[in-house]
Order: C-alpha cells, then structure tokens, then sequence
C-alpha cells in the first residue's frame, strides 16, 4: 500500500457525541458507471461529499478523513471551505480493491475509539443516524465492535467499527475487504433498522433520480 498525505491544521469543533469517533470517507473510486464522479453529484443544493461532511460535522464527529484516489483535485477544489476542518489521503493503489483506502484512511486517523467507514457514494441524509450508531455501540450492555445500520435485510452505509478491530482492517489482503472482518465477529454486530437511503448509492442516473427524491423528502442533516 502507498499512499500521500496532505495534513492541514485540524481544529476541534463542539462535540456532540459522548464517545470519541473518527470518520474515514472512502472517495477514491472511478464512477466508471456514472460516467462522472459521483462524489460532486447534488442532493438539495450541495454535492454528495459536502452532504457527508456536514451530517458529520452535525453529528460531532471531529476527526474525518477524505480518501481520494483518481484526479483528486476536483474534490479538493469542491471540498475547499472544509480544508481546515478534515484531512485528505491519497490512495495510490485506488485502482486496486477499495481495501487500500480503508487502510490509508486507518492509518491517518488518531486515538479514536471508533471509527465510521463511508462509501463516498452513499449520502448520510440524517446525521442522527450517525449518532445513533455510535451511542449504540457505547451503551451496549453486549459491547458490540460493529454497528450497521439496515434496510430489508440489507447491511447499510455507514459501518461503525471498534478500535479492537483497527488491527485486523489494516492485516487485510488486497483480495479481502472490510466484510471479511464483519463476517468473522458476527456474534459482536449490532444491526438497527434504518432508513433505505442507507442502502443506496448511486452507480447509474437512474438510481441516482431516485436518491435525489428520498433526499427532497428528507429533513435537512
């Protein structure tokens, strides 16, 4: 794994969690499908990344870091009112599997006692999803080391993970992804019912036509 990293000043903001999280946005992807990059598609005025960051920062989730890959510069130009506020890693290896930016974006986090991972390409459309997660995983008398939220039967975006687990995602082989750890702590997953937007992204025009009618229909993060 190679990587580059672009560390600005980092100022802390108003927490409104209780435990200490970091966030890691996986945004190094292609968009082959799309045809164009995903991450500056717009929901009710503001670009996919910019709805991610600011249900985060909504949520108080302090430290995020933004993990690119192909042509970053476009992203880093839409994102430049949050430079001072997260950091930025460059995948080097985004072409190959996505398991390269988890570990890119694991090794910039700091102490943090969990840490969210965000498909760059699913909107977080309510930051109390966020905080639900996380307090789910604090007050949890079973301690579980992974929260997911889901929709029909189907695990959703964000995963929230342990920092008991950060050793075991960053020992992961090109050819495994972040499932394979959740598949072997299955008796420590917490799953809630959340919202379908949670299980959307938008690979094609048309699921993205539906995504921006789910995020009208949403009560601003």
């Amino acid at each position: 794994m190679e990587f580059v990293l672009y560390l600005p000043a980092f100022k802390k903001s108003h927490l409104v969690l209780t435990v200490n999280v970091g966030a890691v946005i996986l945004a190094a992807g292609k968009s082959e499908c799309m045809g164009q990059n995903k991450l500056l598609l717009r929901l009710n005025g503001k670009t996919i990344i910019e709805t991610n960051l600011n249900a985060l920062a909504a949520a108080g989730v302090n430290e995020q870091i933004i993990v690119l890959g192909l042509e970053p510069g476009e992203v880093i130009e839409a994102i430049r009112p949050w430079l001072g506020k997260v950091k930025i890693a460059l995948d080097l290896a985004y072409e190959e599997e996505i398991t390269s930016s988890v570990q890119t974006g694991l090794i910039v986090l700091s102490n943090v006692e969990a840490a969210f991972m965000i498909q760059g390409d699913h909107p977080i459309l309510d930051s109390n999803i966020i905080i639900e997660m996380a307090q789910l995983m604090e007050n949890n008398k079973d301690e579980p080391l992974i929260v997911s939220p889901i929709f029909g039967g189907k695990k959703g975006n964000p995963l929230l993970f342990s920092k008991k687990l950060f050793g075991e995602l960053l020992s992961l082989k090109t050819s495994q992804t972040i499932y394979d750890v959740v598949n072997a702590h299955m008796d420590k997953l917490l799953t809630f019912e959340a919202p379908e937007w949670t299980i959307m992204d938008v690979d094609t025009p048309q699921e993205y036509a539906r995504l921006e009618g789910l995020a009208k229909k949403q009560k601003p993060v």
